[in-house]
């Protein structure tokens, strides 16, 4: 599932015309390279989420007929729903004995799918693996160390922890190394569909990150670091300018 349902606020004044999955990058929009990239890796059916100028994306891949694999739309003009309500809305859409890979339309990245999707299968108990790096970011999640099971999310600026970490810790704004390493999420990640049915309760609109914070206690969700990932953010004003330079280099 490609995510591209959202404002695109941190790309205006672009987006006031257009949805971030169609803002360019090296002449092509943004959907159009992470939509290539999926086939390249052998995925052929995907799952794309619209809302802002959402008629721009059905026609932008009815034009270029579908890039040739089978491209199905969930629609959010009405409503937008967040990421966890958007994947939930889209679920029907889905396999229902396979994981599901979601992808920010707004990331570009070089991480070996093939590799990753393997990982996930040879765990097998896995609930849900989330691509994540070690830079540091304003909002990290935490993970234990060594099985890198996660644990919570801090506000590295405020100290405010969320999930189960906050308990572990009864208030404390510091993470000790030994309890949780910092990792920040890449907008990319695998989702086993047993774990739909946990979001039938929650409201029309939710974010995926607070549905995992809630269930990691009792269900096994974990960070999946890949040796030499490249990653970019291509979803803001001030990167867009790298974005294209950084394609050619991957």
């Amino acid at each position: 599932m490609l995510l591209a349902a959202g404002l695109g606020t941190r790309l205006r004044p672009l987006t006031d015309t257009m949805p971030k999955a169609l803002v360019p990058v090296a002449g092509q929009p943004l959907l159009y390279h992470v939509l290539l990239r999926l086939k390249a890796a052998g995925f052929e059916r995907v799952v794309v989420n619209v809302h802002h100028f959402g008629e721009q994306i059905i026609d932008y891949l009815a034009a270029n007929d579908n890039f040739g694999i089978d491209v199905r739309v969930s629609d959010e003009r009405g409503l937008l729903l967040d990421t966890g309500g958007g994947i939930r809305k889209a679920a029907p859409l889905f396999d229902t004995d396979s994981p599901v890979f979601i992808h920010n339309v707004d990331i570009l990245s070089d991480l070996d799918i093939a590799a990753l999707y393997a990982a996930y299968e040879q765990a097998g108990d896995i609930d849900a693996a989330l691509v994540v790096s070690p830079r540091h970011t304003p909002r990290q999640l935490q993970f234990e160390p060594t099985t890198h099971r996660l644990l919570g999310w801090q506000n590295t600026q405020t100290g405010e922890l969320r999930g189960p970490l906050a308990e572990m810790l009864q208030g404390a704004t510091t993470v000790p190394a030994d309890v949780a390493i910092p990792l920040a999420f890449a907008g990319i990640h695998l989702i086993s569909p047993r774990l739909f049915p946990l979001m039938a309760d929650y409201p029309e609109k939710f974010s995926i990150i607070t549905f995992y914070l809630n269930i990691c206690g009792s269900h096994k969700l974990v960070g999946y670091e890949q040796p030499h990932f490249r990653f970019m953010d291509a979803g803001k004003l001030d990167t867009l300018a790298t974005a294209e330079e950084f394609l050619k280099n991957l």
